[in-house]
């Protein structure tokens, strides 16, 4: 990392210690460290600092002076954890459960239509009620005598699952497994894959989008559909028209876990790595995500794929790699990939 004051080390929800309110008190008072240098020396967010101090500060001599004491600090600490729960109504609001305990077993009613009515006739004020969501909850909680069968529309609906996919996609390596050097960017030969779409129509042509992490420069494809036996075709072709060189241009490939790269891991018969980024995580594959931004330039969320030829895609590309970078001290992605090709097929 550049910056000097970062960190990787995240203690989120984490509290504080005797240790760490003792350092606090020796440096706001004895080395009149600021709030902020406490934070950084500490490797806590500022925001914690700042409130731990708050609430330690007592006057002293008859209020003439403000000090922060850990002691004060963490004994409004422990008071406010004391209050730290989740908190129930249920006994508070009796009358209303009984009401709606005895509206649905003797009239059926849902649980949405005793908290309306109660409310819509005056029967029960805004206070002395809980919401319909409460009533369900504390129906699965079990602190109402009536249960989910007795709530025949609960049953009928899709619960919340509480236990996680057993049964993921796995299309081969993951991210995880690919070395450290590519993260550098000091490598020529390595690529992120994604694909851009159109309409949401199944038979819409869509857009195979190459982007190459150390020069950025793009290649753009137009497929006639966005399956995998469409991506299967382009990335051979695209392969054999680099000849036998085509190891030293393209060493390793990232991709999402998207049904299109469903094959992509054919690659590594011919000696090109795949890696699969985890799933809903698109940063991982940021260079290619940030190019497709570029590509929507010149067509638009929405806009048919089909109104462009591959030709317009090419074009697109060419104008894309013809911009010089600063990334790049200026050059273009162009100008340095032809740059790398003259000196593999020099070899």
């Amino acid at each position: 990392m550049d910056n000097t004051y970062h960190t990787t080390e995240h203690r989120k929800g984490q509290h504080l210690t005797d240790e760490e309110r003792h350092e606090i008190e020796v440096r706001i008072n004895k080395d009149g460290w600021s709030i902020y240098k406490i934070a950084e020396s500490l490797a806590r967010p500022y925001n914690t600092i700042k409130n731990e101090v708050n609430r330690g500060t007592v006057f002293l001599y008859n209020g003439k002076i403000k000090r922060y004491k850990a002691n004060a600090g963490k004994a409004k600490y422990e008071a406010n954890r004391k209050n730290c729960r989740r908190k129930y109504r249920r006994l508070e609001v009796g009358s209303f459960i009984r009401y709606v305990v005895k509206q649905i077993k003797e009239q059926g009613w849902s649980l949405d239509s005793c908290v309306g009515n109660a409310l819509k006739t005056g029967r029960f004020h805004r206070e002395d009620t809980v919401c319909t969501k409460t009533l369900y909850n504390y129906v699965s909680l079990g602190l109402l005598t009536i249960k989910n069968i007795d709530l025949p529309e609960k049953l009928r609906r899709k619960q919340n699952k509480s236990e996680k996919r057993r049964n993921r996609k796995n299309l081969g390596h993951s991210i995880e497994e690919r070395p450290d050097y590519i993260d550098l960017r000091e490598e020529f030969g390595h690529w992120e894959i994604d694909s851009v779409i159109g309409k949401k129509d199944e038979n819409e042509p869509t857009v195979m989008t190459m982007t190459e992490r150390k020069l950025r420069v793009s290649i753009w494809l137009k497929l006639k559909n966005h399956s995998a036996e469409a991506v299967d075709n382009a990335i051979s072709e695209l392969i054999d028209s680099f000849g036998s060189k085509y190891a030293d241009v393209f060493k390793s490939i990232t991709a999402d876990n998207g049904s299109e790269f469903a094959n992509l891991s054919n690659l590594d018969q011919r000696g090109i790595k795949v890696y699969f980024t985890h799933p809903y995580t698109s940063c991982e594959k940021g260079t290619v995500e940030c190019h497709n931004k570029l590509l929507r330039r010149f067509i638009p969320k929405g806009k048919k794929i089909s109104d462009y030829s591959a030709d317009d895609i090419l074009f697109f590309a060419d104008l894309i790699n013809n911009l010089p970078r600063k990334i790049l001290r200026y050059r273009t992605p162009e100008e340095l990939f032809n740059e790398e090709l003259d000196r593999i097929y020099a070899t």
